[in-house]
């Protein structure tokens, strides 16, 4: 049996049974549009409301929000804000959090630095959520701040993909949030067959869930497969399960930033063309902005979508949040968008990278040996 097919019998428990069906969805690829959205949803909860963000800046953004989540608190909700320390820069914003505080919404820093505990530091919460109720949450690659706003960043704002969804699905996301609250990082809701399934890469049963439903996704494609993402630090046995795909004819298509706001993640994923373009794996990178949307679909039946990026850093290290969809709607969405993207794209050619300058190599071979701290 080869390794990856051993791989792929051991990740059979812990990919989620999701079948075709349709839910209430709604996708955002413009962050003025979804934080409007947001807004309205805080400003009409009922009784509680859930918010979890990597990055939660204290900028003009950040502040529309945090005195939108301070109303709820003062009116008596239960509103409870996580924050990544290192993301959301713990040490630039404790006005903020003391100001929620102070106005009854409960506000707890994921992994703030420790001295005893040092190694914990590189282990992130990377997730963003917010559920409203029991009545419908959002889920995606948006943090909370400007750079994703037309409006306070201009035409250069970050493209990212988010989506909100209603219905049962909420109660998962709002016991995801609450037994994460408490330390149970890595708790799932009962398995159960719907057309839409969340995933946290730590699960009880696998350590590197995430990593399982991609090779899974990519396995079972046929016809195509379509991966968007900003940080593509991709580990040999992703490398191979989409080679695999593109020699048995599967059109595989990699859209990845052509700017980068980590420029050494930038050199580790080129570190990984040649071998996927000699196989027949398509590169394309974005070109007007900073790309930033982590998203996959196959044959127009099956998609992922959510905070995690193909890098190491997702699959083995932070904590991350994904929607298993086979909605339909949803994919088609996904993958229409996914083809706008690359109406603004320039395909990487195999004969011209192969020809690229030597100091491109040595780029490469640096970012590469860092490439598990990214």
């Amino acid at each position: 049996m080869s390794r990856s097919a051993s791989f792929r019998r051991r990740c059979r428990g812990c990919v989620p049974r999701v079948e075709p069906g349709h839910e209430p969805f709604r996708l955002y690829t413009e962050g003025d549009e979804l934080y409007a959205d947001m807004l309205r949803s805080i400003a009409g909860a009922r009784q509680r409301i859930r918010m979890e963000s990597y990055i939660f800046a204290p900028d003009e953004l950040g502040w529309r929000f945090a005195r939108a989540l301070a109303r709820r608190g003062e009116e008596g909700l239960q509103v409870r804000v996580l924050m990544d320390a290192a993301g959301s820069l713990f040490w630039r914003a404790p006005e903020l959090a003391r100001y929620l505080r102070a106005h009854g919404v409960k506000v707890r820093w994921f992994h703030r630095w420790s001295w005893r505990r040092p190694l914990r530091y590189n282990r992130r919460d990377h997730r963003k959520l917010l559920a409203i109720d029991e009545d419908h949450f959002y889920l995606g690659g948006f943090n909370i701040h400007r750079e994703n706003s037309l409006e306070l960043y201009g035409e250069q704002r970050w493209r990212d993909t988010h989506v909100r969804l209603e219905g049962e699905l909420t109660r998962h996301a709002n016991r995801l949030f609450d037994r994460f609250w408490k330390g149970r990082k890595r708790w799932m809701p009962p398995r159960r067959r719907r057309a839409n399934v969340l995933l946290t890469n730590h699960s009880g049963r696998c350590r590197h869930a995430l990593q399982c439903l991609y090779m899974e996704i990519f396995h079972r494609a046929r016809s195509r497969i379509y991966v968007t993402t900003p940080y593509f630090v991709p580990d040999h046995r992703t490398q191979h399960t989409l080679m695999e795909a593109a020699r048995r004819g599967v059109d595989v298509r990699l859209l990845v930033p052509r700017k980068s706001d980590v420029t050494l993640t930038r050199w580790a994923a080129q570190a990984a063309y040649a071998g996927l373009l000699r196989e027949g794996v398509r590169i394309f990178e974005y070109q007007p902005r900073i790309l930033h949307a982590k998203t996959a679909v196959a044959d127009g039946d099956w998609a992922t979508l959510g905070t995690a990026n193909l890098d190491y850093r997702s699959f083995f290290l932070n904590y991350e949040l994904n929607l298993v969809s086979r909605d339909p709607g949803l994919c088609r969405g996904l993958e229409a968008q996914f083809l706008r993207d690359l109406e603004a794209s320039v395909e990487i050619m195999p004969v011209e990278w192969a020809q690229r300058h030597w100091g491109r190599h040595l780029l490469e071979m640096i970012g590469w040996l860092a490439r598990r701290w990214l």
